[in-house]
């Protein structure tokens, strides 16, 4: 990505969902990348109203929760997960949900609060 441009500049609105791969994540997280990918990357999220991450580990489920509530200070985080690999997202949200089924107990337990 050589060119970042203002969300505004390309006429975002709030009806668009972002969607990003484990790869790219992995990319605009890195810890010696610029933080303008990360500020754009952030600003991009202002202006949908989903944000998608699909294929990703465990540890970038954690470093996208933290790095919402690291920046947008105003908004409380919350995590929904139903395995193993969703109790580092789930205790770093403000509220943790753990659902209880066929992939264990593990993020029911890690959670503030549990469903079946």
């Amino acid at each position: 990505m050589k060119y970042i441009c203002n969300a505004k500049q390309i006429g975002l609105s709030r009806d668009i969902a972002v969607v990003v791969g484990g790869t790219n994540l992995a990319k605009i997280m890195k810890e010696n990348s610029s933080k303008k990918l990360v500020n754009a990357f952030m600003e991009l999220n202002d202006y949908s109203s989903v944000v998608l991450a699909c294929r990703v580990s465990p540890k970038q489920k954690a470093q996208i929760v933290t790095l919402v509530r690291n920046t947008k200070g105003n908004l409380t985080t919350l995590a929904i997960g139903d395995g193993a690999n969703d109790v580092n997202m789930i205790t770093a949200a403000h509220v943790g949900i753990g659902i209880s089924g066929l992939e264990g107990q593990q993020a029911a337990r890690a959670a503030d609060y549990s469903i079946g």
